[in-house]
């Protein structure tokens, strides 16, 4: 009998076990912390709803993208965000939810936008001296973006098709 209950007992810490391990895997790969803003963080003010804006959402628009993905945050027209040091921050209306999606460039890579359409701002709060290029559908450099780290530049979304950040 002693065999038998030890055999249960093995089974039972091997079945919690795979139930463990099924739980970890199901929860998907740990998502890596948004960089510390840092000291240097500036609060900035969105801008104003564009002009042709609705009060209401629209259910037909669809909302701005960009591949790879990046953090974001939805900001109330008129409303503050914080841009981090190593950041390269846009500010593009979203007809979805009638506010602003800012996006956080934070990696050095090209970044292929959607649906960024209409005026919009950015802000280049990156380091050392990093200029982004602002590109067009051929390719073609559009902006060239130099750190600044002061100023919120406006920008209309429609010819851009990429963004490279440093």
């Amino acid at each position: 009998m002693r065999t038998a209950r030890a055999q249960r007992s093995v089974l039972g810490v091997l079945g919690a076990l795979i139930l463990a391990l099924a739980a970890v895997f199901a929860a998907g790969p740990a998502q890596a912390a948004s960089p510390s803003p840092g000291a240097a963080t500036n609060l900035l003010i969105a801008p104003p709803a564009p002009s042709d804006a609705q009060g209401e959402v629209s259910l037909a628009a669809a909302s701005p993208g960009i591949s790879p993905a990046v953090n974001t945050q939805h900001v109330p027209a008129g409303g503050s965000f914080s841009c981090g040091d190593g950041n390269f921050c846009a500010a593009v209306w979203d007809p979805t939810t009638s506010d602003w999606k800012i996006f956080f460039l934070f990696a050095c890579r090209r970044y292929s936008v959607s649906n960024w359409l209409g005026g919009g701002a950015y802000y280049n709060q990156q380091t050392g001296n990093a200029t982004a290029s602002i590109y067009g559908q051929s390719g073609n450099v559009l902006v060239s973006a130099p750190a600044d780290g002061g100023i919120l530049h406006d920008i209309n979304w429609d010819a851009v098709w990429s963004i490279r950040n440093c």
